[in-house]
């Protein structure tokens, strides 16, 4: 089971939506920043995914200063492709931050593209 830690302002609705698509090999948890960042780098989730109201700030600055830029990417306000996001799991990137305003269109994306992962 893959097991994804969500966070920020809206951590709620993005639980919410990854839940509504039924994966059953997705366990999808609501977290702190600090928590999802120690519980990444022991192993006992797999990727955290924060929102804020830009995508690029609240939602990922503990966790880019304690696992480091190399493990995150931050889409801002965009909607990436599922070729982009498949790109950037396949290079390591393990934590991921998007706007508020983008949770209907990002989470399920990034769902479906880390399930398929295995």
């Amino acid at each position: 089971m893959t097991k994804i830690l969500t966070g920020g302002v809206g951590k709620a609705e993005v639980t919410a939506a990854i839940r509504q698509l039924g994966i059953d090999s997705l366990d999808v948890v609501a977290s702190s920043d600090m928590d999802a960042a120690m519980k990444l780098r022991v192993g006992q989730a797999d990727y955290y995914l924060g929102t804020c109201h830009t995508g690029a700030g609240a939602s990922l600055g503990v966790l880019v200063g304690l696992m480091g830029s190399a493990a995150c990417h931050t889409f801002g306000r965009s909607v990436p492709t599922e070729e982009q996001i498949a790109a950037l799991l396949a290079d390591g990137k393990k934590v991921f931050g998007f706007s508020m305003d983008q949770i209907d269109a990002v989470a399920p994306l990034m769902a479906r593209a880390i399930a398929a992962r295995g």
